[in-house]
């Protein structure tokens, strides 16, 4: 670790970083961001320097684990946070990396866009002394280019999305009929996109009468969930179940359908199952669009503090540290249950 806090020296030139707003009701993209704050030149060397890299502002789920995370690592806890929004593009985290190297960071932060391609820059934090923590999504390298992972059970998430289908259709008489599925992926290649895509085909493989349809990329946001599910409905007058791999996905499903004429949700002729389980989904749960929400934990902030006190007290971590999660569909009291959502 790099102890004597040279970050400070460059403070003038890198310390700039963005602030991203909570979460908005139903909207995924555009997310307002507050002035940029400039550090000033001298920082206190007792503060643990952090640079972290997001993936971006793609969803609420994301603001959400943001907020989560800058919260956590202030100065009041201890903490230099520098924060980096890659918008969605790898090459904006390569570069975000490499200046947190420069910067001589103590502990640099990563939510891989895509697992693939980061065995180069993560070789170059490591020949710096600089320890790497994963977060959310995973990247696939030899593990010691990183100390740890924190984040959701995805393919665990996927298989209880197929094991709620399976339990809801024996319940609606509906076990034996042929059920026509379409899925409404992630971004490709994403940690969250490969878990519950494999989770849930795990289950599938156990019912033949389950047909997919087709699994198409949305993205993660709402836009492009609407855009595809509107092509789906073009394509295929059969549609029984949406599996969207998160929420802001099944917002634009939700709209495509209704302005297409026709129906989603518990009374509805299409069942959509979402991931995440941000405070909206929870709107869309009780007017009755939107059966169920398996959830992912954002708030991976307290756990991430918790994991650097460690380390600079010499202890070690485990290796995989994942988020508790559950669930949530309508037959919950979800307005009692949304009253405690902390995103």
């Amino acid at each position: 670790m790099n102890n004597g806090k040279k970050i400070k020296g460059l403070a003038v030139v890198f310390g700039a970083f963005l602030l991203l707003t909570g979460c908005g009701a139903k909207e995924q993209s555009g997310s307002e961001t507050a002035p940029v704050q400039q550090f000033e030149t001298e920082m206190d060397e007792n503060l643990i320097a952090v640079g972290f890299s997001q993936v971006g502002a793609e969803s609420d789920w994301r603001a959400a684990n943001t907020e989560s995370i800058q919260s956590a690592l202030t100065p009041e806890n201890g903490f230099y946070l520098i924060y980096e929004d890659a918008q969605q593009k790898q090459e904006n985290q390569f570069k975000a990396i490499r200046n947190f190297i420069l910067q001589e960071v103590d502990y640099i932060v990563l939510s891989p866009i895509v697992e693939n391609g980061w065995d180069t820059v993560l070789q170059e934090a490591k020949d710096a002394g600089i320890p790497v923590i994963l977060v959310d999504r995973k990247a696939q390298v030899d593990e010691d280019l990183y100390t740890c992972w924190i984040g959701a059970d995805f393919e665990s998430e996927g298989r209880r999305a197929g094991e709620w289908l399976e339990q809801y259709l024996k319940e609606q008489g509906r076990a034996d009929e042929e059920i026509n599925i379409v899925t409404l992926q992630g971004t490709l290649d994403s940690s969250a996109q490969l878990g519950r895509t494999e989770g849930f085909a795990e289950v599938m493989a156990e019912h033949d009468n389950w047909n997919m349809l087709e699994m198409r990329d949305a993205d993660f946001t709402q836009a492009k969930g609407q855009e595809v599910m509107e092509s789906l409905l073009q394509k295929y007058d059969d549609i029984d179940v949406v599996v969207s791999e998160n929420d802001n996905m099944a917002f634009g499903a939700v709209d495509a359908i209704q302005e297409a004429g026709r129906s989603c949700g518990p009374d509805g002729e299409i069942t959509i199952l979402s991931f995440d389980a941000v405070r909206a989904v929870f709107d869309a749960m009780l007017s009755g669009e939107i059966n169920v929400s398996f959830e992912c934990n954002p708030l991976h902030g307290p756990k991430l503090q918790e994991i650097i006190k460690t380390l600079e007290n010499g202890g070690s971590v485990d290796k995989i540290q994942y988020m508790e999660e559950t669930y949530f569909d309508t037959d919950m009291d979800l307005e009692e249950l949304q009253k405690t959502r902390a995103y």
